[in-house]
């Protein structure tokens, strides 16, 4: 009764509540408030406030997409657009802060500019390409008639804004080069680099010489290796999650629909008279090659090719699971043409991979609702477990997969993602940790810091043990190898600016310090990557600048500035992208 009475009397109360409730939700819906809130993001990202749309993203990616069919003259498979897709918002970003910058610098493209790309003594290169003589000179004629046509009209106006940009970036690139020019002095040490030689005679002492129990580590050393050293045990963010997965092999039906193919097509290829376009033209896995084979050159599996007569086709024969058939085009003695029509027997789209999607989103669904370990067992599915890392498209158990990774950064702790297309397989996974970025705990890296340790140890060791040889009187490198029981080793004409070594692999420092030596002297103890080195310098060759011609000079005044300007660029970029404020919403938008 209390609470009725309660009720009863706060009655005036509740209906004023409600009527201003209602009254505020009538006004949101007349502002269209709820949409607002349905919609989700207008735009597929922002960069510093600046839209990219989804036109211009699919416009990309379309664009990546045709130029990979008629490259490769296939589709793409699911990872590789994954991959384009990603390349396609990495460039539209770039493209943004490269726009604001310059924007910001105040670099501009004229009118009078623009004017003198077209119509100037040197135009754009599109311009002397669609205009130009075979005397190399531009037709005015044909340019000024192009221009005045109002059928062009529109044409104009987009090949005027693709060549403003077009000088807007390079005047761009000259501003970045401007300050990163190259010094006389760098172009001397870059010629002395290419151009001197050594000849050496070395003795090698390989660190993996000293024995594991040779070398003591304890824990202190250990703890001491990690708090010194926290950059070598850093990992980026992981995700710990579990999937399950329907292969994408073909099924039998697919077998025998692909073998039905080619039976098809026997009669035809029997008639074909250009056997290279009939090839060509239904798509053979079996590229025509037309010339003449000796018939004990041919392959195991195309040897029934021999008994066939000219012109005949032979039955359908599977090879490695895929089908083939045979035309014996000519014979010359005991050399046979052929040709072959074969495909590879893969997933049939609608009645295989479809049917796969399917079965994966009903995974979803279910399990969704009444948990992933439940609906797999249901199901008879395996579960695995993997780590995938940010920004490593690799993931162990899964391989090579920028779109899993791309579901992952984007899946919350517990979450289930929707079915996955894989180049192999679908996988649909749960999200069950997601791990931040930092040092790794100590227990997770110890065997790595042991190894790290006991690998300090046993380079300190050999050092030690070569310079207790040395100065034991050891005074020549023969005198050396007598006492250490080696042999001496050679090195001819050894480039200052390279890298390795004859026998002795990649050793940077090793040959840094041959050419700080003077001929006839014999080194001390020189801890290399994989090894302690004792080095006498035979001859030595060291280019003098002066012997430089201008084309030389030239080709690496030039080869430095653009290794300096590709270097330059992409730090650019990636400073830009520190300091922007990116916002992306494919998660929201493509999902």
């Amino acid at each position: 009764m209390g609470v009725m009475e309660k009720m009863r009397n706060s009655t005036a109360s509740i209906l004023w509540i409600l009527i201003f409730s209602f009254g505020i939700l009538w006004v949101l819906a007349d502002v269209d408030f709820f949409s607002g809130l349905t919609q989700g993001p207008r735009n597929l990202g922002e960069v510093n406030g600046d839209e990219i749309s989804l036109d211009e993203y699919n416009q990309r990616v379309n664009f990546y997409t045709e130029q990979f069919t008629q490259q490769m003259g296939s589709s793409m498979s699911p990872e590789m657009r994954a991959l384009y897709e990603n390349q396609a918002w990495e460039d539209l970003v770039a493209a943004r802060l490269m726009t604001q910058k310059m924007n910001q610098l105040g670099i501009t493209v004229t009118d009078s500019e623009l004017v003198d790309m077209v119509t100037g003594d040197s135009p754009a290169p599109f311009i002397r390409q669609q205009f130009q003589q075979e005397d190399g000179t531009i037709d005015r004629i044909a340019l000024r008639n192009a221009i005045e046509s109002p059928e062009n009209s529109e044409i104009w106006i987009l090949i005027e804004q693709q060549l403003r940009e077009e000088r807007r970036q390079q005047k761009m690139n000259n501003f970045i080069a401007s300050g990163m020019r190259v010094s006389s002095l760098d172009i001397n040490n870059e010629f002395i680099r290419d151009n001197s030689y050594a000849d050496i005679r070395f003795l090698r002492f390989p660190f993996s010489e000293i024995r594991d129990d040779e070398i003591s580590v304890s824990e202190e050393e250990m703890r001491e290796y990690y708090r010194n050293n926290p950059d070598r045990f850093q990992r980026s963010e992981q995700y710990r999650f579990r999937y399950v997965s329907w292969d994408k092999s073909p099924t039998q039906r697919d077998t025998l629909n692909t073998i039905q193919e080619v039976e098809d097509l026997r009669m035809a290829f029997a008639d074909a008279v250009n056997d290279s376009i009939f090839v060509r033209r239904y798509q053979s896995s079996t590229p025509f090659r037309g010339a003449f084979v000796h018939k004990d050159d041919i392959r195991d599996e195309f040897r029934p090719v021999i008994d066939l007569e000219i012109g005949e086709v032979s039955e359908v024969i599977l090879i490695n699971g895929d089908p083939h058939a045979f035309k014996k085009i000519d014979r010359r003695g005991d050399e046979i043409q052929f040709a072959v029509l074969s495909y590879k027997v893969e997933a049939d789209p609608v009645g295989t991979i479809d049917r796969l999607a399917e079965l994966a989103e009903e995974f979803r669904f279910y399990a969704s609702s009444d948990g992933f370990e439940s609906e797999a067992e249901r199901e008879g599915l395996e579960i695995r477990e993997a780590i995938a890392t940010k920004g490593t498209p690799f993931i162990p158990g899964i391989g090579q997969s920028q779109k899993a990774l791309n579901a992952l950064e984007d899946l919350r702790t517990n979450r289930i993602s929707e079915p996955i297309e894989l180049d192999e397989k679908f996988i649909v996974v749960q999200m069950i940790e997601r791990i931040p970025e930092g040092v790794r705990p100590f227990n997770e890296v110890r065997s790595q810091v042991e190894n790290a340790v006991r690998n300090q140890k046993r380079r300190e060791l050999m050092v030690s043990r070569v310079e207790e040889l040395l100065a034991g009187g050891a005074n020549e490198l023969e005198s050396l190898a007598s006492a250490a029981e080696r042999e001496i080793q050679s090195g001819i004409g050894i480039r200052k600016g390279g890298s390795s070594i004859p026998g002795a692999g990649r050793e940077l420092k090793v040959i840094g310090s041959v050419f700080s030596m003077n001929p006839g002297e014999m080194s001390g103890a020189i801890r290399g990557e994989n090894a302690v080195f004792v080095i006498v310098v035979d001859e030595l060759d060291m280019a003098d600048p002066a012997t430089m011609t201008i084309s030389e000079r030239n080709e690496i005044r030039n080869r430095l500035e653009q290794q300096q300007f590709m270097a330059f660029n992409s730090i650019f970029i990636d400073r830009l992208k520190e300091d922007a404020r990116i916002r992306d919403n494919r998660s929201r938008i493509l999902r």
